[in-house]
């Protein structure tokens, strides 16, 4: 992840002046790149994510016309949005932040508390910290999908392997007890070979089971 990397956000306040502040701070703060949609009401909002358009982070404010950033938050939450969401108010209410957490708010932000100069550093760091938190459990699930490959190619061999043995075996005895008998020459040679191909078939069904025990093993075993 570049440091240069441009933030997409989605803001949801009426406040017209003080988001005319906010569109200033972070299109001109030179070390970040912000992308900045803003949204007066929660229906114009909520018609900007149906859209499909994919954002870093939506920063709600509490007070809206047509209803309160924490509805507004729960129906991002119930649509099945992939959008981290934020408040960003000046409602100081902590048990607003504690009924956000339980939607899976991921920040608060109080307006007065983001001066000017921390604005942008601010979200820089929350979206960073979003982006860093998707990247590990992106490889966290690839990782449980490789995982469970191989778990799935061991079951595999182990079945071939016990699906194999059992007739082998038999047909192994039967060709034992066949070369015992005094055979014509070319029914001894068919015999002899397909007693030879048994072996060479065990010897592989060996050799899979080996290497796949191998390949547990490694995995199992600590990095150094």
């Amino acid at each position: 992840m570049e440091a240069e990397d441009p933030i997409a956000l989605l803001f949801v306040d009426d406040d017209t002046r003080y988001m005319a502040v906010v569109q200033h701070l972070l299109t001109t703060h030179k070390a970040r790149h912000f992308t900045i949609h803003w949204r007066q009401h929660a229906h114009s909002a909520l018609e900007v994510l149906r859209s499909g358009q994919t954002f870093d982070l939506v920063l709600l404010d509490y007070y809206l016309p047509e209803r309160n950033g924490l509805e507004l938050a729960r129906e991002i939450r119930d649509a099945g949005y992939d959008v981290p969401v934020a408040f960003f108010t000046a409602h100081r209410d902590f048990s607003l932040a504690v009924e956000g957490l339980k939607l899976g708010v991921v920040d608060y932000l109080v307006k007065d508390s983001a001066t000017d100069a921390l604005l942008p550093q601010i979200i820089g760091t929350i979206v960073d910290r979003l982006r860093l938190r998707r990247e590990f459990e992106s490889k966290q699930r690839t990782a449980l999908i490789t995982q469970q490959q191989s778990e799935a190619v061991r079951e595999l061999v182990v079945t071939i392997c016990h699906e194999f043995n059992n007739p082998l075996a038999a047909v192994k005895i039967s060709t034992d007890i066949l070369l015992r008998q005094d055979l014509p020459a070319q029914e001894r040679e068919l015999v002899e070979e397909l007693d030879r191909n048994i072996e060479r078939v065990d010897r592989e069904i060996t050799r899979l089971r080996e290497i796949t025990f191998d390949d547990n093993q490694r995995e199992g075993s600590p990095s150094i």
